[in-house]
C-alpha cells in the first residue's frame, strides 16, 4: 500500500479571497502529493508563485514561491491509502500534465460554473480541485461523489476514504 496526500489551504491571494467570498468555505485551494514530505505538491495554480496569472498546472513548494512566505495560512493534510498500481498511475498522470504544462490553462470559466453547480469539461484546462479530482478518478484511486469538475477543496474533507493527518497552519507541516 502507498499513500496519496491531499493538501488543503486558504491563502490570502486575490483569487482565494474571491473564492472565500463566494463559498464561505474553510479552504479555497487543494494540491496533491505523492510523498510523505509533501514535496512536490501538484496543482493548478499560479505558475510563477507570486502573481495570479499566468496560472495552470504546476508544482508548488513549501520552500519557494507563495507558500514559503505565508506559513501562517490555514492548512489541512489528508491521506488516501491506495494500491501500488493506483499510486503509480496517479503519479504518472500528474507528472505527465506538469511535463506538458505549457499546453494547459487555468479553467476560470469552469471555476465560475462549479460555483453554479454546472459541470464544465474544457480540454486542457483546470482549476485546483478539478485537477486533483481528475487525477484521482483517472487512476481509480477513489470514486468521487460528484463530477470532478464540481469538486471544491472542502469536498475532499468529506470523503470517508481520506484520513486527516494534520489541521492547523501551513508552517506546522513545512
Amino acid at each position: 500500500m502507498k499513500s496519496i496526500y491531499i493538501v488543503l489551504t486558504k491563502s490570502t491571494t486575490f483569487l482565494s479571497r474571491l473564492v472565500y467570498l463566494a463559498t464561505g468555505e474553510k479552504y479555497t485551494h487543494v494540491s496533491i502529493s505523492f510523498e510523505k514530505e509533501l514535496q512536490p505538491l501538484y496543482s493548478s495554480s499560479r505558475k510563477n508563485g507570486c502573481t495570479m496569472f499566468p496560472a495552470g498546472p504546476c508544482k508548488e513548494s513549501f520552500y519557494y514561491g507563495y507558500m514559503s512566505t505565508h506559513k501562517h495560512i490555514p492548512c489541512a493534510v489528508y491521506e488516501l491509502k491506495v494500491s501500488d498500481e493506483v499510486y503509480k498511475m496517479a503519479k504518472r498522470e500528474a507528472e505527465e500534465i506538469i511535463k506538458n504544462a505549457d499546453n494547459y490553462h487555468f479553467n476560470i470559466l469552469g471555476l465560475l460554473l462549479c460555483r453554479l453547480n454546472i459541470p464544465y469539461h474544457r480540454k486542457n484546462s483546470y482549476f485546483c480541485s478539478q485537477f486533483v479530482g481528475e487525477i484521482l478518478e483517472k487512476s481509480n484511486a477513489i470514486k468521487l461523489p460528484k463530477d470532478y469538475t464540481l469538486m471544491r477543496p472542502t469536498d475532499y474533507m468529506k470523503l470517508p476514504e481520506l484520513r486527516c493527518r494534520h489541521m492547523g497552519k501551513l508552517g506546522e507541516v513545512a
